[in-house]
């Protein structure tokens, strides 16, 4: 019997779990901090690393409490993160500013530069992430932090994704070459291959912008899967954390990665990872490079498979929006969804509010409702909402299959499904096949799998999963709704390459040129 800790920093929380690898979850305990937007700029999204420590502090200690287990029975601690959530640093690791969140989209122009310059100079690495950099990864975050801080540019030491500062940060590492890096935050967001040299050599950065000038040789170190330990525990964050110094603690990932595993994600599954936003992860037996998804990474969900990333970029946060403009909650807007029938609003609903993350992979693009008539309802637009996510989810799983990526199953997890039976269905109808949800939330249980591999409960992730992970309810495709869809897909699918594909199409400067008139207004 053993007893772990596993964390997921979520957007807007940080979740501790204990878990016992024969009783399974003892306590689970949230702390919140706050997420800084500008009404100003949609675009900046950002938090602070001093908040997310006092946080992580504040859950461990209650999780602790509510299972009445004393610090000194836990015997690791993993720990997942948002990404890319990118942090600079100077001496010490000392932050140099707040983390630009993953939702954060100043980066338009960087990301823009770079996919230029990767396709112009030939980049190998960028056929890996689907042929588009994104403003939502690593470099095109730095650069835009480089612009935007020449006064703090004489300070800047290195760069480091949420998970791998949070490790080094609890382990007491201050030289930033001795921080172990992930290979799943790496390879997605920075480019990283190791088939091709690890990251961009500096020429190609220095080609995107003098100011990559040594950044490549600051971003250097040991780059591993999770399987490998970061570090232990310093004496100053045990007793922050009520736990014990020298607990051992493996290096991190991204949360949407690990829930996959928590989710009991097996090789040729696809889980979509539905929260705020949702990402789509699987796990192949081979590399199939896709054009347009977030990066194929050897060793990132699991370490010794293939990691596939897509996703949409709003999902949770759309319906919230959509609650919030009617003055009320998703829960009470909810009530009653169940008796709607595919189609039935009349609406169509491209969810691209926060633009566009797979298969486009665009940030200036908005979300568009088609079919208003003078009795629609909020309530309707949240169903078309839902319809919407689904539609665009199967966007990205026909865009992988034409690829070559073969799935077997698909499960649906993260924080939405376990509450909205609904969309569970719709899913199923939309994507034609059964959709599996997990009998009970696994949102930091892949952390705990993570951290048993780390005090050496199981020997592999297969062996803990068959332990820890909860069984699946099984939503199977109603025929009639089904055909249904299929008579709706087509039109989304013509709406989403028509408006999204500015170089290509009419309608494709609408919402680009909508987005910039607001700019320049504010």
């Amino acid at each position: 019997m053993a007893i772990v800790a596993g964390v997921d920093f979520g957007t807007l929380n940080v979740r501790v779990s204990l878990v016992d690898s024969e009783r399974g979850l003892l306590a689970t305990a949230l702390a919140e901090y706050p997420l800084h937007r500008k009404r100003e700029d949609p675009e900046y999204a950002t938090q602070s690393h001093d908040d997310h420590m006092r946080a992580l502090a504040i859950a461990t200690r209650e999780a602790l409490q509510k299972a009445r287990v004393s610090g000194d029975q836990v015997q690791a601690m993993a720990v997942d993160t948002t990404g890319s959530s990118v942090i600079p640093v100077g001496k010490n690791l000392h932050p140099l500013g707040e983390y630009y969140l993953w939702c954060d989209h100043r980066a338009k122009t960087e990301a823009a530069e770079i996919t230029e310059a990767a396709h112009r100079e030939e980049l190998q690495a960028i056929q890996w992430c689907g042929g588009v950099y994104s403003s939502e990864w690593g470099f095109s975050k730095l650069l835009h932090w480089l612009r935007h801080n020449p006064a703090k540019r004489p300070e800047f030491m290195s760069a480091f994704e949420h998970c791998d500062m949070i490790a080094a940060t609890l382990c007491g590492i201050t030289e930033p070459r001795e921080v172990k890096r992930s290979v799943c935050a790496m390879g997605h967001k920075w480019l990283w291959n190791p088939q091709l040299g690890g990251l961009p050599s500096e020429e190609f950065l220095l080609s995107v912008d003098p100011l990559f000038a040594g950044v490549r040789e600051k971003l250097q170190g040991e780059y591993v899967t999770s399987e490998h330990i970061a570090g232990s525990l310093s004496p100053f964050w045990a007793e922050k954390l009520g736990l014990k110094a020298g607990t051992p603690i493996p290096v991190g990932a991204f949360d949407a990665h690990w829930d996959a595993i928590g989710a009991g994600c097996r090789t040729e599954d696809m889980v979509n990872v539905i929260g705020t936003s949702t990402c789509i992860i699987g796990i192949t037996p081979s590399v199939n490079l896709v054009p347009g998804v977030c990066g194929v990474v050897q060793g990132s969900v699991h370490p010794h498979r293939t990691g596939i990333e897509a996703g949409l970029s709003a999902v949770g946060d759309i319906f919230h929006a959509i609650a919030v403009r009617a003055g009320t909650d998703v829960a009470a807007l909810s009530g009653g969804l169940e008796n709607y029938r595919a189609g039935q609003t009349g609406l169509l609903r491209v969810t691209w509010d926060n633009g566009d993350r797979t298969v486009l992979v665009n940030p200036n693009l908005r979300g568009i409702t088609l079919g208003w008539n003078l009795q629609s309802t909020a309530q309707d637009e949240l169903f078309a909402a839902i319809e919407g996510t689904a539609f665009h989810t199967r966007i990205i799983l026909d865009r992988m299959a034409e690829h070559g990526v073969n799935i077997k199953r698909v499960i649906n997890a993260g924080g939405i499904p376990q509450k909205n039976n609904v969309l569970n269905q719709i899913y199923a109808n939309v994507l034609e096949r059964p959709v599996l949800v997990p009998s009970k939330s696994v949102v930091s249980l892949g952390s705990a799998i993570f951290a048993f591999l780390a005090a050496g409960t199981f020997k592999t992730v297969e062996e803990a999963q068959d332990k820890i992970c909860p069984d699946h309810s099984i939503f199977s495709p109603e025929p009639a709704a089904q055909r249904v869809y299929n008579s709706l897909y087509p039109l989304y699918q013509k709406l989403y390459f028509s408006f999204g594909r500015p170089q290509d199409t009419p309608l494709g400067d609408v919402l680009p040129k909508l987005i910039l008139l607001a700019q320049q207004a504010n």
